[in-house]
């Protein structure tokens, strides 16, 4: 009898450890830096665009999160950027406008919100989160102090291309959340690195706190639609300017 009431008081006082940790990982906002490498976007027929801007971009989102949902969201002092180049003997400055591109997730609904603007447009893209068939591997690496695990797949929702997403993930804090559209493994993924290096996504900052007022809001304005119709619009729109949606510099 002893025995038994020993157990039950060590497993009454573990649920208690989990419920703080997830009390105190419930509300806070994560950071993440993202590295994009343009020419790899750049089909070969196009090769020659490579002299015309930097091979890569960085860029600052911010994830904010409670126990009912998240949002991502660019850091609004990355909205432009200035990129200077050489290109035939002589100096080339562009200014390229970062997409404002929110990423709402409902937990209790299971639904993805993205709010969009292509095109002069903006869209409110509305669709069913799907867990990707993740598989496990062996390695860890920490980041900011988080012993995180390997997931990967190949992303083949596209007939014209395959994706090779790997991510790291951390169990310490809740299950379901992370950056874009990786939120479906069972912790918070803190790196994902998108084929090989064509764009990676690494947190720099972790942050539990109470939320301020509007720091997570659904997305509400936009003309809605799916993914699949969303899709359709952008490879459409390519291809009355001639080319085949295969060359996007921006997400």
């Amino acid at each position: 009898m002893k025995k038994i009431i020993l157990l039950l008081g060590v497993i009454v006082s573990l649920l208690a450890s989990v419920n703080v940790l997830r009390a105190q990982n419930s509300e806070g906002v994560i950071k993440y830096e993202v590295k994009i490498d343009m020419h790899r976007r750049i089909p070969k027929e196009r090769e020659n665009m490579k002299a015309m801007f930097p091979q890569f971009r960085t860029e600052h989102q911010q994830l904010f999160f409670n126990g009912t949902g998240s949002l991502y969201q660019l850091i609004e002092e990355d909205a432009e950027e200035d990129m200077t180049s050489t290109h035939g003997g002589g100096a080339v400055q562009m200014r390229m406008n970062a997409p404002k591109v929110d990423v709402y997730l409902d937990n209790e609904s299971r639904l993805r919100f993205v709010a969009q603007e292509f095109m002069g447009k903006e869209y409110l893209i509305i669709d069913t989160l799907n867990v990707s068939p993740w598989k496990f591997g062996q390695e860890t690496k920490v980041i900011q102090g988080y012993e995180c695990k390997q997931a990967f797949y190949t992303d083949e929702s596209r007939p014209d291309q395959k994706i090779e997403i790997t991510a790291w993930y951390t169990d310490k804090i809740r299950p379901f959340l992370g950056p874009e559209r990786f939120q479906s493994l069972p912790g918070t993924i803190l790196a994902v690195d998108v084929n090989n290096g064509e764009r990676v996504i690494v947190a720099t900052e972790i942050e539990f706190r109470p939320l301020k007022k509007n720091e997570l809001k659904k997305p509400a304005k936009g003309t809605q639609v799916t993914m699949t119709e969303y899709r359709a619009i952008v490879d459409e729109q390519m291809k009355k300017m001639g080319g085949n949606g295969a060359f996007i510099i921006r997400n």
